[in-house]
């Protein structure tokens, strides 16, 4: 295993430029702020949220008589909800998350791991476990799992697509998937049927090279997946591009049916486009998915 030296400094720089990210979403402005994550609504804990009208089924017990003896009616104290969330991440480790399309972009790999890590940081600064899915890291909380996870993040698969791995997900909590999903998707319902079995929702993300996006070949050309088990060699690559995009354009609405079956959210990034945006959609879909 070769692990980056800067995975961890570059995830823990991208994290630090969230919050005004963060200011900038009105709807989560009011009830998300870094460092309760997840965390800041009505529930257990200590520490006062707001008053809120009382409702019909308030017990006596709950009201509090003096806020309410400033006015008609009856208010309720609320705390704020003090419950750690588990979050377990799948970063595919495969050969073909290794590809690049140009040399001043990324690697899948690369940018996959980069937006895993800083979300991890995220979460782990706002009291969350994370922990990997799989089993091999536990959900925990504290600033040492961010280099444990940073570790773990750097190992690869000599096997061409990946299969997201489901052991030890958490009950009622929250899943991020993060590969190209150019494999069987059949590990991936497999993946979503297990979560769904334990009550855990979650997001998929989708991270692709402009490349195969836009299918930038012609004339001939030799394809070769990156774990070298798979070849063709065409004179006229330009004729495949239609039924390439078609194979694409079904593959991207079958992961939506897939995700939307099962109550998750997905969405696509680019490693040609800053990794900003990606990393707030997913802080923002985690929110989503409690």
């Amino acid at each position: 295993m070769t692990a980056s030296p800067d995975l961890r400094a570059r995830g823990e720089t991208l994290g630090a430029t969230l919050p005004p990210l963060l200011a900038a979403a009105d709807h989560l402005a009011q009830a998300v702020v870094l460092g309760d994550h997840g965390r800041r609504r009505a529930g257990l804990g200590d520490e006062f949220w707001q008053y809120r009208p009382a409702h019909a089924g308030d017990g006596a017990r709950g009201i509090d008589w003096r806020r309410s003896a400033r006015s008609d009616a009856h208010f309720v104290r609320e705390r704020e909800w003090q419950a750690a969330q588990s979050v377990a991440l799948w970063v595919d480790p495969a050969a073909s998350m290794r590809f690049s399309g140009a040399k001043d972009r990324p690697t899948k790999a690369d940018r996959a791991r980069l937006l895993a890590l800083a979300l991890a940081v995220l979460l782990l600064r706002g009291g969350e476990r994370v922990g990997l899915a799989g089993g091999d890291i536990a959900p925990r909380s504290g600033r040492a799992q961010a280099e444990r996870l940073a570790l773990a993040l750097a190992e690869d698969s000599a096997e061409d697509y990946g299969r997201p791995e489901v052991g030890g997900l958490p009950h009622h909590g929250r899943v991020v998937l993060i590969s190209d999903f150019l494999g069987d998707l059949a590990g991936v319902e497999a993946a979503l049927e297990a979560a769904t079995a334990r009550a855990a929702r979650g997001v998929l993300l989708q991270v692709l090279d402009p490349a195969e996006e836009e299918f930038p070949f012609d004339g001939r050309t030799i394809f070769e997946s990156m774990g070298g088990t798979l070849r063709h060699e065409t004179r006229r690559a330009g004729d495949l591009r239609d039924r390439y995009l078609a194979r694409l354009a079904e593959r991207k609405a079958r992961l939506a049916e897939l995700a939307a079956a099962s109550g998750w959210h997905v969405t696509t990034h680019h490693t040609g486009t800053a990794p900003q945006p990606a990393l707030l959609w997913l802080y923002r879909a985690l929110e989503a998915a409690l």
